[in-house]
């Protein structure tokens, strides 16, 4: 079909994540538990597996951010599934201050054991140190930005920003190794690259936008079609075409002619800005539904 590729496989694994990958591992004897940050709106997809390799048994504290963004239903039975699993959660949004807090006082409960050992030897006010990671663009920088009262890890709305690792104090008794974002160099399933892309953790140079567009409307169709039609307008004659056929009538219903890259773009651009609503793209495994 005119200007509708067939689907490929994303991968996007740079040189620097590699190096950054070997620092990690060399440094995650320094730390007392793992900070990993996922995006709310993809909190299995977004979860590092070789950071879990690399973890030494460190206990991990996932923090789902950009909550705001997600449904929240799903965030809350993501949590509750990450529980069963023995994987302690939390949800926020690093624009808001009012729950960061909550990061220090959950890691000193999963730490309480050897804080309590620490004291036992005389140690006062042991200090948690703990290891900041995560995909590209999850929000890492904001959080630890907050966390320090001030802008010293680098931000932006694009992969790949923060580039070295660095100490950073939260408080008295919390200091953060920030991380630069790292991926994984091959996606089992391809439908995390679409994700992850989607999201904005994979640069844009490195996939066809229609590609993800088509898988993003297979699941907005199925899970969100209200969405669509609140942003597009799309009819219930138009939800009962397939993906390609859909970019191609909301192309033209935006005025775009047979520019489908434009609208592919702008439909990826308003999923990652909100204007779609909120939405969670990782399926709740049926077990955690116990509230649907």
């Amino acid at each position: 079909m005119k200007g509708i590729k067939i689907i490929m496989t994303i991968q996007w694994y740079p040189g620097h994540m590699a190096k950054a990958q070997k620092q990690i591992k060399e440094r995650l004897k320094l730390v007392d538990i793992i900070l990993e940050i996922v995006d709310a709106r993809v909190p299995e997809s977004s979860i590092n597996p070789m950071i879990q390799e690399l973890g030494q048994n460190k206990p991990v504290l996932l923090i789902l951010n950009k909550a705001d963004m997600a449904d929240a239903q799903k965030t809350q039975q993501w949590i509750e599934t990450f529980k069963k699993r023995g994987i302690t959660a939390i949800a926020l949004d690093a624009q808001h201050k009012a729950k960061l807090p909550m990061i220090e006082k959950v890691a000193q409960e999963i730490l309480a054991d050897k804080l309590a050992k620490k004291r036992a030897k005389g140690i006062r006010n042991p200090v948690i140190r703990a290891m900041c990671v995560g995909v590209p663009n999850v929000g890492k920088s904001t959080i630890l930005n907050r966390l320090m009262h001030k802008n010293i890890a680098v931000t932006g709305n694009r992969p790949g920003v923060t580039k070295n690792q660095q100490w950073l104090k939260a408080s008295e008794r919390f200091e953060v190794l920030d991380t630069p974002g790292v991926l994984w160099p091959k996606f089992d399933d391809p439908a995390v690259g679409n994700k992850l892309a989607l999201t904005g953790a994979i640069s844009d140079v490195v996939y066809h936008a229609d590609d993800v567009v088509v898988f993003a409307l297979d699941y907005f169709k199925q899970f969100y079609p209200n969405q669509l039609r609140k942003t597009y307008q799309a009819t219930d004659a138009d939800l009962e075409q397939s993906s390609p056929e859909l970019i191609m009538i909301l192309t033209k219903r935006l005025g775009f002619k047979e520019d489908y890259d434009r609208f592919c773009i702008k439909f990826i651009n308003d999923a990652r800005q909100g204007k779609l609503g909120r939405f969670t793209l990782d399926p709740v495994p049926a077990e955690a539904k116990g509230n649907d």
